[in-house]
């Protein structure tokens, strides 16, 4: 019998109200139970908002240095588990071993990353214009902030929520997505065992009907940082407009990589292969979209389905294994789907395109990485977000047109450049749409110290990561003070 989880509330471990579990499900085995969590109602979430609510003011009063100590000790805990915890996240999300282990030191190097901004929590002094005037801003908490985060990157993006937050002085209720629960559960269970004040943080599973309406509506909730989907987020935004709540939305990409004549083919395939199909392109930075001048774009392709071909797919504990599988059986059906789509449309397919059947992929949502060549801009698989291995390939007459494939979409959250023409690269970065923009490197990969976000449809408020983080989780305070 798989392990019960229970939500955690005020500082103690508890079940819902409803007394009901749902089951966590590995995706390359459908037969094992990874764990079961609580099926969570407003009554809990309420509970959660409550405590929050109650422990804030305590947790603001606490030193930021101090509140940073706890970061550090979890950081510690988390550490010594790093093994135990990137196979947790490979049995419950799919991606492959190493990519797990990554994901677990990231969020970890987060967590120091935060604990050392509680001692750097800059305010400015500002001359002032009159005489024996002393002028200088505060930063202070927003009070009780609530969290939904999504599957594909389970550890790291409650990390990045979780920790400015709290260093911030608020107090946390966080749902993660009920499709990979566990990997958030292990941050909390750490700052539990480092001895954060009870009610600081707070954690409920359950479903975004139920649970996650009930948080994002309740009367205590004075910001909102969430990442999913556009379709959600957008829904979000409209039911929260007029409560003038802080908002903060990361959503989805149709992620771009232009690929000139100048650049290398070798290190061009590889930076499209590892972009478009690492985490078996489950990432909102993934690149589905290679843009290729037409000079080269016949003797790329034979390199990029070469090494595409040789991508090995499967269980992710296992050695030697490239792609895991789609997370869920709906995920699986959307990358298909896409697939016929595509076909219908008039694309070629190159590669892939076929769910895997036989031996163990029988037991799981296995899909080959997926190449669609001649796809044009007005395409479906070109302009909508797939979030699975399926890149479509668009030839450019030049630079020019090539940028004006890249930005005639509706998303602007990474894309990348490949060439060693310094001109046309600062022309690219001074041009592209995107918030996120690489050079020689895949549209995938992002760092914790720097900001992170995008423009157009994919982000909506502050940026998430590196020093700007603490923006959304503050608001400043501006004083005069006469001294005469």
């Amino acid at each position: 019998m798989a392990e019960v989880f229970k939500n955690y509330i005020g500082g103690q471990w508890v079940a819902a109200r409803s007394e009901k579990t749902f089951p966590n499900v590995n995706p390359a085995n459908t037969g094992e139970v990874v764990g079961h969590f609580q099926v969570s109602g407003a009554e809990d979430v309420e509970a959660a908002c409550e405590a929050a609510a109650q422990a804030q003011p305590a947790w603001a009063a606490l030193p930021a240095p101090r509140r940073g100590e706890f970061l550090f000790r979890a950081a510690e805990i988390l550490e010594s588990r790093l093994a135990n915890l990137g196979e947790e996240m490979t049995r419950e999300e799919g991606k492959t071993l190493a990519e797990a282990k990554g994901e677990v030191k990231r969020a970890i190097n987060i967590f120091r990353y935060f604990g050392g901004e509680g001692a750097r929590a800059f305010s400015y002094q500002i001359p002032s214009e009159r005489e024996n005037v002393f002028c200088y801003t505060l930063r202070k908490p927003l009070g009780v902030v609530a969290l939904i985060t999504p599957w594909n990157f389970p550890s790291a993006i409650p990390a990045w929520k979780m920790a400015p937050a709290l260093v911030a002085g608020n107090a946390v209720v966080i749902k993660p997505a009920s499709l990979a629960p566990l990997s958030a559960y292990r941050l909390v269970e750490a700052l539990h065992e480092a001895g954060i004040s009870a009610g600081a943080l707070n954690y409920v599973t359950g479903p975004g009907g139920t649970a996650g309406n009930a948080l994002v509506e309740n009367r205590h909730v004075r910001a909102l940082s969430f990442t999913g989907s556009c379709d959600v987020g957008n829904r979000l935004h409209e039911k929260l407009g007029g409560r003038k709540i802080r908002l903060q939305f990361e959503m989805g990409g149709k992620n771009p990589t232009v690929v000139l004549r100048d650049a290398d083919l070798g290190d061009a395939a590889d930076i499209l292969v590892n972009g478009a199909f690492f985490s078996t392109g489950q990432k909102c930075t993934a690149c589905s979209r290679a843009i290729i001048e037409k000079t080269i774009y016949e003797p790329l392709v034979e390199k990029l389905v070469a090494k595409t071909k040789r991508l090995r797919v499967g269980n992710g504990m296992e050695a030697g294994v490239n792609i895991g599988p789609a997370v869920d059986a709906e995920q699986l059906h959307t990358d298909l789907k896409y697939i016929d789509i595509g076909l219908e449309q008039g694309a070629r397919l190159l590669c892939g395109g076929t769910r895997l059947h036989g031996g163990s992929y029988d037991h799981g949502f296995f899909i080959e990485p997926t190449i669609f060549g001649d796809v044009t801009a007005e395409m479906r698989i070109a302009q909508e977000e797939i979030f699975g291995p399926v890149l479509a390939l668009m030839r450019a007459n030049d630079f020019e047109d090539a940028m004006r494939l890249a930005n005639s979409i509706r998303f602007g959250l990474s894309a990348s450049i490949v060439s060693n023409d310094l001109t046309r690269v600062h022309e690219f970065i001074n041009r592209i749409e995107a918030g996120l923009i690489t050079v020689n490197l895949p549209t995938a990969g992002v760092e914790y110290q720097l900001p992170f976000g995008g423009t157009k449809e994919s982000s909506f408020g502050m940026r998430e990561q590196g020093p700007q983080a603490l923006d959304f989780y503050t608001e400043t305070r501006t004083v005069y003070l006469k001294y005469a």
